[in-house]
C-alpha cells in the first residue's frame, strides 16, 4: 500500500511538471515575438550609445590632450 501511494505522488508530480513545460512553451510561443523585438531594441539603443561614446573619446579635448 505503501509503495502504491509513493508510485502515485511521483505520477503527480510528473503531470505537473509536463503542465508547467507546456504552459512555459506556450508562452514563448505567444511571447516570444515580443521579447525578441524588446531584445533587440535594447541591443541597438546599448550600440547607438556605444557608438556615441567612441566618437567622443576620439576627439583630443575630451582625452585631456591639447
Amino acid at each position: 500500500m505503501i509503495k502504491n501511494k509513493k508510485a502515485q505522488g511521483m505520477t503527480e508530480y510528473i503531470l505537473i511538471i509536463a503542465l508547467v513545460a507546456i504552459m512555459i512553451i506556450a508562452a514563448l510561443k505567444f511571447f516570444g515575438g515580443r521579447v525578441k523585438k524588446g531584445f533587440n531594441d535594447a541591443s541597438n539603443k546599448i550600440s547607438q550609445s556605444v557608438d556615441a561614446g567612441n566618437r567622443g573619446a576620439e576627439d583630443k579635448d575630451f582625452l585631456g590632450d591639447r
